[in-house]
């Protein structure tokens, strides 16, 4: 059976008609500042992808129709991709990156939350492109997607498909018995997020911009700063506390949150992939402030905890923020964050890596492997809240994971053709493909991806992609069973 490509095209139209309207307040925020020539630029790209996005959109009528899984697979790809060449139209009409390579990867960064940046010195960079990269990690915390998912079904496109391919994590739980519905009341909540951090920054001595840049970084877990030195610039335990607070808040399965809404405060917290997530939080906080402590990386116990928490928090969650020079602490402590950035934030949350719940089940595996060993013909299944993990699911968590190992091995060694330290290309590839944005050594606090070629920066932001879209959603498209029309 062939594509809808009606139905997808009409929904990428969609798509840019979303990135054309997301830049207005980019351009709102460039004639704010007196940056006029920064609003021309935008102006000068807004209105023509409006313009085509609405005149493809007008010339497809399409009936009711279920996109296929196939089908969401394509407009979710396809989707990401031009969203991040748009993105980075801005950076190239307003040359203040140079070269299409760096402007793509600068987008990709963004809209995948990945934080990672070419970019030197971002302090030169008008305000209207500071928060234009920023607001791209907003829009693409939550999925871009999923913002138009409550807008498809007055199209007669069901948006189900879409949201099962694009939403991090092995499962994906309905809020409410309409997809769309459910997209409205994760972007409610998401929005509450981002306007209390706001809100909180500023009372902790930030100007507007400031802290919305701040909020946008936290909240969509990807750290994006419009200071050379991140969060430290400004020196403060309490900024650092709200920026840890919404960066852990974020990654924690946004479905737990509609419970409380609800009435339901037992759901959330006896959630085990949340508890599991605190509990390695608060672990590596403690191992690292303790590591810090005994051998004098600061003078107090209260520095430790205070940077050892913040550290700890910004790499679970995959925010990439910093507040002090990690490349400087012991092995120890950056083999600990090195963990964490693997391990990553709960499921159907803003944050990347592994996920929380792949990692309880991996370790639920194994340890039922020990038991057989043991015993044989028993019969022991894998449960989760007291729930018993589907095997079509296991199978899912093991295939994420045996691929995830081979791409990040394969990555490792294609990064490895530039000559690099290998910890430097150890942490690259981590960087990008759990949406970290920072690694260690040369892409530390104090470093940046500009020292790599055109071909890495390329192959980087499609590990970024890989990363944010759960690998299969990529790699699915270069496999020749996925074109069969008769699927």
């Amino acid at each position: 059976m062939g594509l809808n490509i009606r139905a997808i095209v009409k929904t990428l139209s969609l798509m840019l008609i979303l990135i054309g309207f997301s830049m207005m307040p980019s351009l709102l925020i460039s004639v704010f500042y007196g940056e006029y020539k920064t609003a021309e630029a935008f102006a000068k790209i807004i209105f023509p992808v409006l313009a085509t996005g609405a005149l493809i959109s007008s010339q497809i009528k399409i009936i009711p129709h279920q996109l296929k899984m196939r089908e969401g697979f394509i407009i979710v790809a396809l989707s990401w991709f031009f969203a991040s060449l748009i993105g980075s139209l801005p950076y190239l009409v307003t040359e203040t990156v140079d070269g299409f390579v760096n402007a793509f990867f600068e987008s990709v960064s963004g809209f995948t939350t990945t934080g990672a940046t070419i970019i030197s010195n971002v302090e030169i960079l008008p305000k209207g492109i500071l928060f234009w990269r920023s607001f791209c990690q907003w829009l693409g915390g939550m999925g871009i997607l999923i913002f138009a998912i409550s807008i498809l079904p007055a199209l007669g496109i069901s948006g189900q498909r879409i949201a099962r391919a694009e939403t991090p994590g092995p499962t994906l739980n309905k809020l409410r018995p309409r997809m769309s519905d459910s997209a409205k009341m994760l972007y409610y909540i998401y929005a509450v997020f981002t306007i209390s951090a706001i809100s909180l920054l500023i009372l902790g001595g930030m100007d507007p911009f400031d802290a919305s840049i701040a909020a946008f970084g936290s909240v969509a877990s990807g750290g994006l700063s419009n200071y050379n030195s991140g969060i430290q610039h400004f020196n403060s335990a309490y900024i650092e506390f709200i920026a840890s607070f919404f960066t852990v808040i974020a990654c924690i399965n946004f479905t737990l949150y509609y419970s409380i809404v609800r009435g339901r405060w037992r759901d959330f917290f006896k959630n085990s992939e949340v508890r599991i997530f605190l509990l390695i939080l608060c672990l590596a906080t403690a191992i690292i402030t303790a590591d810090l402590w005994l051998t004098g990386s600061y003078n107090t116990i209260w520095e430790s905890l205070r940077f050892g928490f913040f550290q700890s928090s910004a790499f679970i969650t995959t925010t990439g923020h910093y507040s002090t020079n990690f490349n400087i602490w012991t092995s120890f402590s950056k083999m600990v964050l090195f963990i964490l950035m693997l391990i990553g934030g709960c499921s159907s949350s803003t944050g990347g890596g592994i996920k929380v719940i792949r990692v309880i089940i991996l370790f639920k595996l194994i340890k039922r492997s020990f038991h057989v060993k043991l015993h044989p013909k028993a019969v022991i299944p894998i449960k989760v809240d007291g729930k018993i993990i589907p095997p079509d699911t296991m199978a899912g968590v093991m295939s994420f994971f045996y691929l995830y190992v081979f791409v990040f091995i394969a990555s490792t060694f294609i990064l490895s053709l530039e000559n690099l330290d290998l910890l430097t290309t150890f942490t690259a590839t981590a960087a990008a493909l759990n949406n970290v944005g920072t690694g260690l050594e040369l892409i530390g606090p104090t470093g940046s991806f500009a020292l790599f070629s055109d071909f890495s920066k390329v192959y980087l932001s499609f590990l970024m992609l890989m990363g944010r879209l759960e690998l299969f959603t990529i790699i699915l498209l270069f496999t020749p069973s996925f074109w069969n029309p008769d699927r």
